[in-house]
């Protein structure tokens, strides 16, 4: 089955320009609705699993157009529900794959261990089973940050503010709330996320265009960013 894809943009912005946004967004759309449960936003932890040629990593780096990213995810440091997702890339296109999974499983995972994934009914487990088998799948980094979303239901228009982006150092104890994490950003930059199917309805760009009207795109990749902070901390 072919994957659903979709558009992402991703920006650079000032706690100025995220000022003017927010409050613009907040009349136009809707606030996601875990935003809305836990006061305005929520916070997101990604364990991210990378080869042992370190794969993702450098594909993004050089910016190799088709491409996967392999993550385990929780909300608000919470294990209640635990996700295991596939992030896609295909030219400047994206999908994702996610499928929930049980803390015993994704404490298998992160061990290394794929014993029984071969047997699973989940493509995406299958998938995760031969990368861990054939390419040594294994868990390299923590990501975290706090996030605001605001959603339109025309092109399932979704508008994210990642915020306060950190990096677990040289850890991958992912369910640990009292893990040290650091800033990894110089100027505490905000990352602007717009995702949307076939066009981004005039409307919303042009109240993007007028709160941000210095806004460059750019090629941001959480992961890297954490993952080049580390490289220069060792």
């Amino acid at each position: 089955m072919a994957l659903p894809l979709r558009h992402e943009l991703k920006f650079y912005i000032s706690r100025a320009q995220y000022e003017v946004l927010s409050r613009t967004l907040k009349g136009a759309l809707h606030l996601d609705p875990n935003a809305v449960k836990n006061g305005g936003s929520y916070h997101i932890r990604s364990l991210y699993f990378d080869t042992v040629f370190d794969d993702a990593y450098y594909d993004k780096i050089d910016g190799v157009k088709n491409r996967d990213k392999y993550r385990i995810r929780i909300y608000n440091l919470s294990a209640k529900e635990i996700f295991l997702e596939c992030k896609t890339k295909v030219g400047s296109m994206i999908s994702k794959r996610s499928v929930k999974i049980s803390r015993d499983l994704a404490e298998q995972i992160i061990a290394t261990d794929p014993s029984g994934l071969e047997n699973t009914q989940s493509g995406l487990l299958r998938d995760v089973y031969r990368e861990m088998r054939t390419r040594l799948l294994h868990p390299v980094v923590i990501v975290d940050y706090e996030r605001e979303a605001y959603l339109h239901p025309a092109e399932e228009v979704r508008i994210t503010f990642d915020m306060k982006l950190r990096s677990g150092l040289n850890s991958i104890d992912l369910f640990n709330p009292e893990i040290p994490t650091v800033p990894v950003l110089d100027h505490e930059e905000i990352i602007l996320e717009i995702k949307y199917n076939r066009l981004l309805p005039p409307y919303i760009a042009d109240l993007i265009s007028f709160a941000c009207p210095e806004a460059v795109q750019s090629a941001i990749s959480k992961y890297t960013i954490c993952r080049r902070y580390e490289e220069k901390e060792c």
